[in-house]
């Protein structure tokens, strides 16, 4: 994989809409429906949320968005790699690009929503490994056997 070209995206493109459609599917497939956070394309297209794909040449490789929280928080949000660039370093770029992009905006902690079952098993090890770890839950989420929260300082 040569470096990624990240843009922010107006989320019209099918292969960034068809990449969302199966992160969607997965999170519906690996928890209850009232357990998934994950946001449609309409709410990543809502003022309060910047989105952005990574691309390789032509192919798209990540998405991810940065959502404000105010008082200089911030969340991350739809974070997948593409199928064909799991594994290849597609999300730490795109986490990298998102955490550059918090502090350049003056933000000063950054928190995420993910999954507790196996199958988030490499987002967990991927937020851990970049100095996140398990917090309280914030906003309107609840920490159980399905959700957890993560946060660090920036």
């Amino acid at each position: 994989m040569s470096a990624l070209a990240f843009r922010r995206d107006d989320l019209t493109a099918d292969a960034v809409l068809a990449l969302l459609q199966l992160h969607l599917d997965e999170m519906h497939r690996w928890s209850p429906a009232c357990k998934v956070h994950a946001m449609p394309a309409e709410r990543l297209r809502e003022p309060d949320v910047t989105f952005y794909s990574g691309w390789d040449g032509s192919e798209l490789a990540v998405v991810g968005a940065l959502k404000d929280l105010g008082d200089k928080c911030g969340e991350l949000k739809s974070m997948r790699a593409a199928p064909d660039f799991r594994g290849t370093g597609a999300g730490r770029a795109m986490l990298d690009f998102l955490l550059a992009e918090a502090q350049a905006r003056g933000m000063n902690w950054i928190g995420l929503e993910t999954g507790r079952p196996a199958e988030f098993a490499a987002a967990h090890r991927l937020y851990a490994a970049n100095g996140f770890a398990e917090c309280e839950p914030f906003g309107d989420y609840v920490s159980d056997e399905f959700s957890m929260c993560m946060a660090r300082a920036l």
